[in-house]
């Protein structure tokens, strides 16, 4: 039995909740090899410490941050992410959440967990009445299948972060396309202060949202007049809005709120294969 929590301080938990038993009925139809899963609220350290895997939702990631805090959850949320190294995932104020650093922050900034050894931005997007929902191709979804491209994902973004910067050179994908489609927002981690306890691992790029970074220069300016912060992609290569580095998955968007349950499914097989 694999135990998957879902931090349920604020935001949608709930949906995650659905979606993941969904997705193991799904995964327990079709392949009698795959672990059974059991899938817990969390909201104490105890009911953590039961956790082999765990998904942090998507809601308002300063709140999140202090929830967190005020339940004692920080320091064994970051044992259980980047000590133990177990499978999470974050979705939208989850990533966040999992990132090394997040620029646009509220005034006196937010605590994080870490995890992806990258910075993201806030609300990258514009405010709540921006939200929009796009297909998107995420070729992991295939990758493992016959090698056809998986349809489109209807991705939902609701006051989402991208990914500003990756704090380190060492940099994959899953598509060499979107590999070679980043250059600019790397930062070699000899430039970036603070990297003694930084995360270890090649950054993998699972999807990218064509077309929104050059051109959406607002969002990008919202964040304070460090120039590096504010530096965007002159060729329109798009956002990176789902990403891996080792246990830790993270997605701009919010899988959850959709009848769309691969991610899902893809994230518990990746689970079930690494608590075997």
């Amino acid at each position: 039995m694999v135990t998957v929590g879902v931090l349920a301080l604020q935001g949608g938990f709930s949906e995650h909740l659905s979606s993941l038993r969904k997705a193991a009925a799904h995964i327990s139809s079709t392949s009698l090899s795959i672990p059974s899963f059991d899938f817990i609220e969390v909201r104490t350290p105890e009911q953590l410490a039961r956790c082999d895997a765990l998904v942090i939702p998507g809601g308002e990631s300063t709140t999140l941050s202090l929830v967190a805090a005020q339940s004692g959850l920080m320091e064994p949320l970051r044992e259980f992410v980047k000590v133990s190294k177990k499978p999470t995932w974050g979705t939208c104020a989850g990533l966040i959440f999992l990132s090394e650093q997040a620029s646009a922050t509220k005034r006196g900034g937010q605590e994080l967990i870490g995890g992806l050894n990258v910075k993201v931005h806030r609300n990258h997007f514009g405010r709540q009445i921006e939200s929009f929902v796009t297909d998107l191709n995420l070729p992991f979804l295939s990758h493992d299948g016959d090698g056809t491209q998986a349809a489109p994902f209807p991705a939902v973004f609701i006051r989402a972060p991208v990914v500003d910067q990756i704090l380190t050179d060492e940099i994959g994908s899953i598509d060499d396309k979107l590999e070679s489609t980043t250059p600019d927002l790397v930062v070699s981690a000899s430039e970036d202060q603070g990297q003694a306890q930084a995360p270890k691992g090649r950054v993998e790029i699972l999807a990218t949202l064509p077309g929104r970074h050059a051109s959406n220069r607002k969002a990008a300016s919202a964040s304070n007049a460090d120039a590096v912060t504010q530096e965007v992609s002159p060729k329109g290569a798009g956002d990176i809005v789902a990403l891996r580095q080792e246990n830790v998955f993270g997605t701009s968007f919010h899988p959850e709120l959709t009848d769309d349950i691969r991610i899902h499914v893809w994230w518990l097989e990746q689970v079930a294969r690494s608590c075997s």
